[in-house]
């Protein structure tokens, strides 16, 4: 039996196992999903899960490739006392088709982006790893207010309640992971 941090390679040496990865996809992938990847990232390292999980950012449109993040949300993030948690070296993307096979959870914004995401889904498993954001927070699940507005139409209150949703769904996504963590790993060791 193997260790459950530990797989063997294709020469039989032990090799560490590929993180689980978490990509967050919103519009343009300035505003909602890097400053979710943000959060996620640091709420990941607090859990002590960053070694394990691996997560990223991108929009469902191309017209904002290349940009940073957007001003408001590293601002939003500096007010709420976060550290830089990878937004100077932010550049938005478009998410792909391919990243399906390699992720193991899309988190998307809103309906709107599942829309956009679900017709790119060649299995089921790959429909099975779309998952709304607010999907985690159980006052937003009960609620049926699983969207998230787009702040970047809004002032500085409209990124405060990003972030206030944002935080409301990390713990329910880092508990999620950390079961998939659980199972994976026994699968690993058996």
């Amino acid at each position: 039996m193997r260790a459950a941090n530990a797989a063997l390679g294709l020469n039989g040496v032990m090799t560490a196992p590929s993180p689980y990865r978490v990509t967050v996809v919103c519009t343009g992938n300035i505003c909602r999903s890097p400053m979710a990847e943000f959060l996620l990232r640091q709420r990941f390292d607090e859990a002590g899960l960053g070694e394990e999980v691996a997560i990223d950012s991108a929009g469902t449109h191309s017209y904002e490739v290349g940009n940073p993040a957007d001003p408001r949300t590293l601002a939003v993030l500096a007010r709420n006392g976060h550290t830089d948690w990878g937004g100077a070296e932010h550049v938005a993307r478009k998410f792909e088709r391919a990243w399906l096979d390699d992720v193991d959870l899309v988190l998307v914004a809103d309906s709107g982006h599942l829309s956009e995401l679900l017709p790119l889904c060649r299995t089921a498993g790959h429909r099975a790893k779309l998952r709304m954001f607010r999907s985690f927070d159980p006052e937003a699940e009960r609620a049926g207010t699983l969207d998230m507005d787009d702040p970047w139409y809004g002032d500085d209150s409209s990124f405060e309640q990003t972030y206030a949703e944002i935080l409301a769904a990390a713990d329910g996504v880092v508990e999620f992971v950390r079961g998939e963590l659980k199972t994976r790993h026994a699968q690993e060791a058996e």
